[in-house]
């Protein structure tokens, strides 16, 4: 590796942020593509561009001033991507990847292809079609493209929902009867070398239908754990990408593991490596996109992630409450994302709770969850 290499991400959020900070150690020169002229990234970054990165011209013309070409949030220009490897960038993960998950149903049809285990599923032009395949349901409709967090994802009980259905292209899949929603992050660098985090246990948040907490390590079976791991590891390889992978999972209650989605990128269910694991999940992203060895993924201490959400009703610069009684609780810490602005379910920080054991780690999270708010 060169003495300064330079590191261009597509997206200055709280991912960039956190890659940023690991990027210290290993004396790279950033540079960020934002539309929101206040992202996270801004201060910390060495150029900050504001503009669209799902614009081809923009995402071209900021990726020819880097040496490698990475991605915090996946909704971006694939065809600049793709140009721009064309051109000699390296561009982690590549624009073919970026292309099939970018779509849900281009995702789906991935998985079926290359034999990976996912929840039954049909593709939908649009409403009429939703229609036609109400002997499907219940199932979830998934918008084929710009979901994520909760948004694009509606749970359709039976008939009598199809109002509350997409108009658009989506995928209607098959509802499944899990146990548990489980994770597996995975790191491939460009040699073929590739590790696998420990799984986590995810808990959605009732309302926002996004991660509100994690376990790890996960209260899984050995055996599960051990499958879970390997699918994780045949997905990333049948794509052929380099970088992290984040692989959803669900744990059915006979058993089974099926892939649900999966992020080309760091993920909110790999925040708690930075204070849990021996390597930290920006570390393993970059160590793969530097085509360095791939670090230990062991955990250190079992823990407990805390999404930090913007409180209901407050809309505005935010203010945050109860920071001192929270990390007065041995093994607790704050990630705060450098967001001005709150707003309702806005991902403003996370919490790292770590124990000796996970139960020990549960309880400390139990006794602070409602002690830090963030208001306006």
């Amino acid at each position: 590796m060169k003495g300064e290499v330079k590191l261009g991400i597509l997206g200055g959020g709280q991912l960039g942020r956190m890659l940023m900070q690991a990027g210290l150690d290993f004396n790279l020169y950033t540079l960020v593509l934002d539309p929101d002229e206040n992202a996270p990234c801004k201060t910390i970054c060495n150029e900050f561009f504001v503009g669209s990165f799902r614009d081809f011209d923009t995402v071209y013309e900021f990726g020819k001033n880097c040496d490698i070409l990475t991605i915090e949030i996946e909704h971006v220009n694939a065809d600049a991507l793709q140009k721009l490897e064309e051109e000699g960038v390296k561009v982690y993960p590549d624009a073919k990847t970026v292309r099939t998950i970018q779509d849900k149903g281009l995702q789906k049809e991935f998985f079926q292809k290359h034999n990976i285990p996912t929840a039954e599923f049909r593709l939908l032009k649009d409403a009429s079609a939703l229609e036609a395949n109400a002997d499907f349901l219940p199932a979830f409709q998934k918008l084929r493209r710009e979901g994520y967090d909760g948004r694009g994802v509606v749970k359709l009980a039976g008939s009598s929902d199809l109002g509350k259905g997409f108009q658009e292209p989506s995928v209607l899949e098959k509802l499944v009867d899990y146990e548990k929603e489980i994770s597996v992050i995975v790191a491939r660098n460009p040699q073929g070398e590739v590790t696998a985090f420990p799984v986590v246990e995810l808990s959605f948040h009732p309302e926002h239908n996004l991660v509100d907490s994690l376990f790890a390590p996960a209260n899984v079976p050995y055996k599960l754990q051990r499958h879970a791991i390997e699918i994780a590891s045949r997905v990333i390889e049948a794509f052929g990408m380099v970088g992290i992978l984040a692989v959803e999972m669900f744990l059915t209650k006979d058993g089974q593991i099926l892939v649900n989605e999966v992020a080309p990128r760091p993920h909110n269910s790999g925040h708690h490596t930075i204070k849990a694991n021996f390597t930290s999940q920006y570390e393993q992203h970059l160590r793969a996109i530097l085509n360095l060895p791939l670090g230990a993924t062991d955990i250190q201490s079992a823990a407990v992630m805390l999404n930090l959400l913007g409180e209901p009703g407050y809309d505005g610069e935010a203010a945050y409450e109860g920071l001192q009684e929270a990390l007065a609780v041995p093994g607790v810490y704050i990630h705060l994302y450098g967001k001005k602005f709150t707003r309702p379910a806005r991902k403003m920080g996370h919490i790292t709770v770590l124990a000796e054991t996970i139960e020990e780690a549960q309880q400390r999270a139990e006794s602070i969850k409602n002690v830090i708010k963030v208001k306006a």
